[in-house]
């Protein structure tokens, strides 16, 4: 058990939390009032290390990096944050000591769908290995009050209904008021002259909301490292005009609530219309703009020199849905610090990287002129004032060749392409798989490999074994220590070691037990559920 927690300690907060949340003894209890009562317990654990993680973090004024992401499908804290610190076996023992079947109050906790599959499972996947690595890291995205859907099979079709992860409460995440910035749309911008021949730009006739953050921990495996997950949420910065409501217009007095509740309910809304459209370019512009502001605002704290930004912050766009954060990168160093675009220019592309995830050119992001314009305007200018500056080195390179210009501008047809930015404004771009890589360099990225060829690389997606191994089958994941030592758990190929067991028939046999084995356990798991009215079927595939 953990050296805060011995097993009496732990029942007995379980029991003091069921008592103080739910005013019932545990015996009482549902399963999702004992799962929240021992996640509280166990959080204690997880706050120290986190407040010792930051706080050294701080003192020590390292370099960060902020993971930027629309999805992190993290799956479900309990089980895989009692792996990581290594309390699992004493916890379930705790619980069954109590006369608790730790599987059912396990599988009591909702599913934070925040992500559509790999993408957001490789971003919670990178989290996890930064934190097990020791490496200061922040996952950055947005707290959908919604997960992608709640599957339900009716009369053998799919019906997907709303998956609101939130319903019961939250007791993973930590809400930071004292955080909270605020975010602009739309409007105009006014050009005011700063008396030496320059001018400062001024967004005018906004629309605002207020971002507030929620950090999740990320815990390191058999350490003391705990990261965060900051997700945003959007909060009106006026939640009822009284003036409207006195006159009796209800729906206008409650507009502004409803736009920011609008704003960060589910992962990526239907585009097929332009309000889609627009509600994904809000959305992406809401979580980069909060959280290039806080990190700007933290890095003013220990600094005032933004040259030394790069050595201090790194942003990783995993994908082109957070490449907006070059162009707002730009607007505050250049609009609120009064940076020069040239040096803020240089700044901004040591700071962010970018990884691509497809190599089809028609997936890549396009936003049209028209919306990105209206609903940005600020943005826009700098994207236009980028993409000038960056068809001048086109045309320095390659002379003048309309159709390659045509080709490489980051604006061309009517549409501002969100993956050009990215590459244009980094200083690494890489694939997910050796072959994918090459292809983006052989092929669909040619022109851009030929213009910057030193940003190129490859970074092998990856998965953590500790989720999908260690904690999916455990019955299979004791075998493999007994055998070659726990060393895989944290050095993926250890498991090379299993290999001349390959053709033994005895491992073999035991091996397809332990598989036969978790099956039972999950299909049991099951049985059960489906006997409640309440609580739906646990996907197994993406849990």
């Amino acid at each position: 058990m953990s050296q805060l927690l011995d097993k009496e300690t732990l029942k007995k907060m379980i029991r003091e939390n069921v008592k103080t949340l739910y005013r019932k003894t545990l015996e009482a209890a549902s399963a999702e009032e004992v799962y929240q009562a021992a996640v509280f317990a166990v959080r204690d654990v997880i706050t120290d290390k986190w407040m010792k993680t930051h706080d050294e973090y701080y003192e020590k004024d390292v370099k960060v990096v902020y993971y930027l992401s629309m999805e992190f499908l993290m799956g479900r804290f309990f089980g895989n944050s009692l792996i990581n610190l290594e309390m699992y076996d004493e916890v379930k023992e705790v619980l069954e000591e109590l006369g608790i079947d730790y599987n059912m109050v396990e599988d009591a906790e909702p599913d934070p769908g925040l992500g559509n599959g790999g993408l957001g499972r490789l971003a919670a996947c990178f989290l996890d290995s930064l934190s097990t690595l020791q490496l200061p890291a922040y996952g950055c995205g947005i707290r959908y009050h919604y997960g992608i859907f709640e599957q339900k099979i009716e009369n053998g079709y799919q019906v997907e209904a709303p998956d609101n992860w939130l319903e019961n409460g939250d007791p993973w995440g930590i809400k930071r008021n004292e955080y909270a910035v605020e975010v602009k749309f739309g409007g105009n911008v006014r050009a005011v002259p700063k008396g030496n021949g320059e001018y400062r730009f001024v967004q005018e006739n906004y629309q605002s909301v207020i971002a507030v953050p929620y950090d999740y921990p990320v815990i390191g495996y058999g350490n003391n490292t705990v990261n965060t997950l900051r997700l945003w949420e959007a909060r009106a910065k006026n939640k009822l005009d009284l003036k409207f409501f006195n006159e009796g217009n209800y729906q206008k007095a409650a507009e502004e609530e409803l736009l920011a509740s609008t704003m960060t309910d589910v992962l990526y809304p239907a585009d097929e219309h332009i309000q889609g459209k627009e509600l994904r370019l809000r959305q992406q512009y809401f979580f980069i703009s909060a959280t290039v502001q806080r990190v700007v605002e933290r890095f003013k704290k220990h600094h005032t020199n933004f040259h030394e930004l790069p050595d201090k912050v790194a942003f990783q766009l995993n994908d082109t849905h957070p490449t907006v954060a070059v162009a707002e990168l730009m607007r505050v160093l250049v609009d609120e610090n009064d940076v020069p675009w040239d040096d803020a220019w240089e700044i901004t592309r040591k700071v962010c990287a970018y990884t691509n995830h497809t190599i089809m050119a028609e997936a890549l992001e396009k936003w049209p002129m028209e919306l990105f314009s209206r609903l940005l305007p600020r943005i826009y200018q700098i994207v236009e004032e980028i993409n000038r500056r960056y068809c001048l080195e086109l045309q320095a390179k390659y002379g003048m060749d309309p159709e390659k210009l045509r080709r490489m501008a980051i604006i061309a047809d009517g549409q501002i392409r969100m993956a050009y930015l990215a590459i244009v404004g980094s200083h690494s771009v890489n694939g997910v798989a050796a072959l994918h890589t090459e292809i983006l360099k052989h092929q669909e990225l040619k022109d851009f490999y030929e213009l910057y060829p030193e940003k190129f690389n490859n970074k092998t997606n990856g998965i953590t074994q500790r989720r999908w191994l260690l904690h999916a089958n455990h019955g299979l994941a004791g075998l493999i220590s007994e055998t070659i030592g726990d060393g895989w758990i944290t050095e993926l190929t250890e498991l090379e070691k299993l290999l001349p067991y390959a053709e033994d028939e005895t491992s073999a046999v035991v091996s397809w037990k332990s598989r036969k084995q978790t099956k039972l356990r999950w299909r049991s798991i099951s049985k059960k559920q489906k006997a409640s009215t309440s609580t739906p079927i646990p996907s197994l595939i993406f849990r």
